[in-house]
């Protein structure tokens, strides 16, 4: 098997200039979703589906947290969102047809040949990445550029990133270089910069993980008890669902044995009424 291959993207560069979707969209023949006003934000791609593949999140100063500042002002937060090619991929732990499976360079893939369009995997992804295409009738999400490293070739969003946001290679080598980078923010000041996906916390490791500037929340990114695994072999789940299905089981049965030990009771008859003066009225 080759060397573990991810992204490590530092969000501190980001400029949003969208360089990242537009070179995935060229590559990967993606047609993309018509522009439309979302009314809540400058970006205009809006979320990560089967035809957007990169979205770069526009996190603007009503949801920070975090002094970011740049002068004067607020800066604006800046994120290329993508896949993250989880450790414990739970889209691919439930797909029913093996359509979703770990390259060789250990990254998540959906074989299109194979999948179904059965959209397990859309309900079981916790960041929302996958789409599906009414076009192909399939699931469709980042493949890493695949058919690139097959070709040893950069993925076409890092290679088109002006900033070096998007940074490519070596999952051991990103790794190192994400702790450099982060002790060189803290050491100017930026305490609250921090690795997201870097270690196993989250889903056992990300191949694609974040410098963020911003609690993980102010993304849009899952933490703690909120960064909960769906999977089809959650032994805890089930066997939860088992104790209280055969407790209502009980229940029932107990309501059923006490309503027929209940004594019936005699219909009450109605008075008869009795005219007053008992005579035939002339």
């Amino acid at each position: 098997m080759a060397q573990a291959k991810g992204f490590f993207t530092d969000t501190s560069v980001c400029i949003g200039c969208k360089a990242c979707e537009v070179a995935c969209k060229e590559w990967n023949q993606l047609k993309g979703n018509p522009p439309k006003f979302l009314a809540d934000s400058f970006d205009n791609t809006g979320k990560l589906d089967a035809e957007n593949w990169r979205h770069v999140k526009f996190i603007e100063p009503s949801s920070l947290t975090a002094a970011t500042t740049v002068g004067d002002g607020q800066a604006w937060l800046m994120m290329s969102d993508v896949c993250k090619h989880c450790q414990h991929a739970s889209c691919l732990e439930v797909c029913p047809t093996n359509a979703i499976v770990r390259t060789e360079f250990d990254t998540v893939f959906i074989q299109q040949e194979t999948c179904n369009g059965c959209r397990n995997c859309i309900s079981a992804c916790p960041y929302g990445v996958i789409g599906f295409s009414e076009r192909t009738g399939t699931a469709h999400k980042c493949t890493l550029c695949y058919d690139r490293l097959q070709n040893d070739m950069t993925p076409a969003c890092a290679k088109a990133c002006p900033t070096q946001s998007i940074q490519f290679g070596n999952l051991t080598d990103l790794q190192a270089a994400a702790d450099k980078r982060l002790a060189q923010l803290r050491q100017v000041g930026y305490s609250n910069a921090q690795l997201y996906g870097r270690d196993t916390s989250v889903y056992g490791g990300l191949n694609a993980f974040f410098l963020l500037m911003d609690k993980p929340e102010v993304y849009g990114l899952p933490t703690g008890e909120s960064a909960g695994l769906p999977s089809r072999n959650n032994v805890g789940g089930y066997l939860g669902g088992a104790i209280a299905a055969v407790l209502a089981l009980i229940g029932g049965m107990i309501a059923i044995r006490r309503r027929r030990e209940r004594p019936e009771t005699e219909p009450e008859t109605s008075p008869v009424s009795v005219q007053a003066g008992g005579g035939d009225d002339r």
